[in-house]
């Protein structure tokens, strides 16, 4: 597998991608992440002129997409019921999506993310079971409780070079 940054000629793929994974969350029974048109093509669109979006290739054909920025998230400021493992420069991991028709991509992806910086959090629904099992497969510990943008909450993880 591949990894590279998403071009605008991707989008569509892209967005088809958002879509499959939302469908796929839903018969898993996350049906409270990513609703009301989240994330809208223009919020794609704006991480792939900033450089921060990524797609996953499999014999040329895109599978798979994510965002991973070196920039602090500012929702992971406050956590609850728990501590950040460190105060370090970190990178986050936001949106990675499969079309559900390759097997590892989420690992694959946060392997890759992990090799590019020694440091990453990340967030998801308390519902969105599957991603939290990824997670804990991958040495990701299990910090306590952030709040998005909308005020909703998420797990937030992370894992270090230790």
């Amino acid at each position: 597998m591949d990894i590279r940054k998403t071009n605008l000629q991707d989008i569509d793929q892209v967005m088809a991608i958002i879509d499959s994974a939302r469908g796929l969350m839903r018969a898993s029974g996350n049906t409270v992440q990513w609703t009301n048109g989240y994330p809208s093509r223009e919020y794609i669109q704006s991480t792939i002129d900033i450089g921060e979006n990524y797609v996953c290739l499999v014999a040329d054909t895109i599978v798979a997409t994510f965002c991973f920025s070196l920039e602090s998230d500012p929702n992971y400021a406050h956590i609850e019921g728990g501590n950040w493992l460190n105060d370090q420069p970190y990178a986050v991991v936001h949106r990675l999506a499969s079309n559900g028709q390759v097997k590892g991509i989420a690992m694959r992806c946060f392997e890759w993310c992990f090799e590019q910086c020694p440091n990453i959090r990340v967030d998801t629904h308390e519902t969105n079971i599957p991603m939290q099992k990824v997670l804990t497969k991958l040495g990701y510990t299990r910090c306590g409780i952030i709040y998005v943008g909308d005020g909703t909450a998420r797990v937030a993880f992370q894992k270090i070079n230790s």
